[in-house]
């Protein structure tokens, strides 16, 4: 069992129609499947030049991410994503089979850690960023990655987890995305919380939203704790008294 301590001093999220703490509050106490939505969200802090360049992806992860980073410098970003730019990739391989050429600023941009570099260009930040790209528990390894930037002394480390609806051709295989969503999570040094895992020998079932959005779901319900297993993993995020 390993065990890791920390604060949430703040965090804020997107969903389209979902905008607001009000709004995520009211889903929270009923939680649906968002209609099928083009809306993307305000990132009208960012000059017209530097917008464009932004898939909806990255809008939101700057969307959540920008206000937590207001007034910090040197602040360490932990990116993750299981998914990534699948709709600029799926473009990509739709120009490949249709032998049309492609975008060389298409590509450059689909990899997975062309999010972080665009933060790091836009922001003047210097700071260590890693983008992962994991599983279903993508959540709480990048908590372990941002608890290690903690750990050596990072007064605060910003962690996103965002999530792209899918191209249709993938619905096939990808069922863990039940619409667009980011998460930001403002992290500091502290006992706030506990993230304990657990290996699961005998198999769990996975929660029904996303661990990101049911990690929001305790936190503005007030809740003591939430359980997350994925595979033979069982996390568990605990409230200290």
């Amino acid at each position: 069992m390993s065990v890791i301590n920390f604060n949430i001093a703040q965090w804020r999220a997107w969903a389209p129609g979902l905008d607001s703490v009000e709004a995520w509050q009211a889903w929270s106490r009923q939680p649906v499947v968002l209609e099928s939505s083009d809306a993307a969200p305000d990132v009208s802090f960012l000059p017209a030049m530097q917008r464009r360049r932004l898939s909806r992806l990255a809008r939101m992860a700057f969307s959540v991410g920008w206000p937590l980073a207001d007034g910090r410098e040197n602040l360490p970003l932990v990116f993750v994503s299981r998914h990534g730019e699948t709709p600029r990739t799926f473009e990509i391989l739709s120009d490949l089979a249709n032998e049309q050429p492609l975008s060389p600023t298409q590509f450059s941009l689909s990899v997975h850690n062309a999010i972080i570099g665009l933060w790091s260009i836009m922001r003047g930040e210097t700071s260590e960023m890693t983008a992962l790209a994991a599983a279903g528990d993508g959540l709480e390894h990048g908590l372990l990655e941002a608890a290690t930037l903690l750990n050596e002394g990072a007064p605060a480390v910003l962690l996103v987890i965002t999530e792209e609806q899918p191209p249709e051709a993938y619905s096939t295989w990808i069922d863990d995305v039940p619409f667009p969503y980011a998460v930001g999570l403002l992290l500091t040094p502290g006992t706030d919380w506990r993230l304990t895992l657990n290996s699961a020998p005998e198999a769990r079932s996975k929660t029904q939203w996303p661990h990101a959005l049911n990690l929001l779901r305790t936190l503005l319900d007030q809740q003591p704790h939430c359980q997350h297993a994925w595979k033979n993993r069982l996390w568990t995020w605990q409230r200290n008294p």
